[in-house]
């Protein structure tokens, strides 16, 4: 990123796409390892869990035992891998945002980049990252709560045959999903970019997220809906033909298609990344509000165990806020 901090703001969506692709090739050697050493495992992790899922729901819904034991053990095994799934998910999603956002913002100020710098970074930004990835959780929680409330309600006036409750139901859980789900995910995104980038984390920094917001929210909608509507592709492509399509494909097709599934979601999650990155540095110039670079640059220090001033900019602009 190259621009002075107040022209970011008038970047199109086309712009940040262009100055997210660009980034990589300032530090390529880090952003390879970034990517093999997380966002790859995590892309796989992704797309091939239901490959190990499947047979064993298979074996639930079309042949179930007669002997209880042998349910329960079945039963036992999907739900002790789908916690250590989600487990692995959950890591390996906070450990690569850390890294990418940290690689940048360090571009950003001209520090020096290493993948071992990234790497001893980490477990600090990993503490505030999941902080407020629990507190997006209990957000998440009530949405879905909501969520499952008006499908409820939806299933009810479509049996009752209510034409005008079903509709009002439809409605609102098309409101919920498209929008709020959009808007949570992009709160989300952002917030985590301000817990590794700014002195707060948790409830705070979704309040700065919130607050950077606005005014960039039906573009931050766009990105969001577009990057969930690939990766739904993605999902849907790989579903169909390599896990479901046994019967219609061969085994070399299918690895095939199953490992260039794999490589094109490994470049949306790093592109993802890379863009939740730069459009934090757009909506501050947005709100003008300056970014200092010396600031920011002993912020980052900070994780590395380097000297950090007592007060620095940032710190005062958080104060002030």
């Amino acid at each position: 990123m190259d621009l002075a901090p107040e022209e970011l703001q008038f970047l199109s969506i086309s712009d940040i796409f262009r100055e997210s692709v660009s980034i990589p090739k300032r530090s390529p050697k880090t952003f390879y390892l970034i990517t093999l050493a997380l966002i790859f495992p995590l892309s796989f992790a992704i797309l091939a869990h239901s490959l190990f899922t499947h047979p064993i729901l298979n074996q639930l819904e079309s042949h179930p035992s007669a002997d209880p034991t042998q349910t329960r053990h079945e039963w036992t095994i999907l739900l002790t891998f789908q916690f250590c799934y989600l487990i692995f998910l959950f890591a390996f999603s906070l450990l690569s945002t850390a890294a990418v956002v940290f690689t940048v913002a360090s571009l950003y100020t001209s520090k020096p980049v290493y993948f071992s710098s990234t790497i001893a970074a980490i477990p600090k930004v990993f503490k505030r990252l999941f902080i407020t990835f629990t507190w997006v959780s209990l957000l998440m929680f009530a949405y879905n709560a909501l969520l499952i409330g008006f499908l409820v309600l939806f299933v009810i006036a479509v049996d009752s045959r209510n034409t005008f409750l079903s509709f009002l139901s439809f409605l609102v859980v098309l409101v919920l999903f498209l929008g709020v789900h959009v808007y949570i995910t992009a709160l989300w995104h952002l917030a985590s970019v301000v817990s590794v980038l700014e002195p707060i984390y948790g409830l705070a920094a979704m309040k700065k997220s919130y607050e950077l917001l606005k005014g960039r929210a039906r573009m931050a909608f766009i990105l969001v809906f577009g990057y969930l509507a690939i990766c739904g592709v993605i999902g849907g492509i790989f579903g169909s033909v390599v896990v479901h399509g046994g019967e219609k494909y061969g085994v070399l097709w299918r690895i095939i298609v199953g490992g260039f599934l794999v490589g094109v979601l490994v470049i949306v999650n790093l592109v993802g990344l890379l863009v939740q990155s730069v459009f934090y540095y757009v909506c501050k110039s947005y709100h003008h509000q300056g970014i200092d670079k010396i600031a920011l640059h002993d912020h980052l220090g900070g994780y590395l165990g380097e000297y950090v001033p007592l007060k620095s900019s940032v710190q005062m602009e958080s104060l002030d806020a």
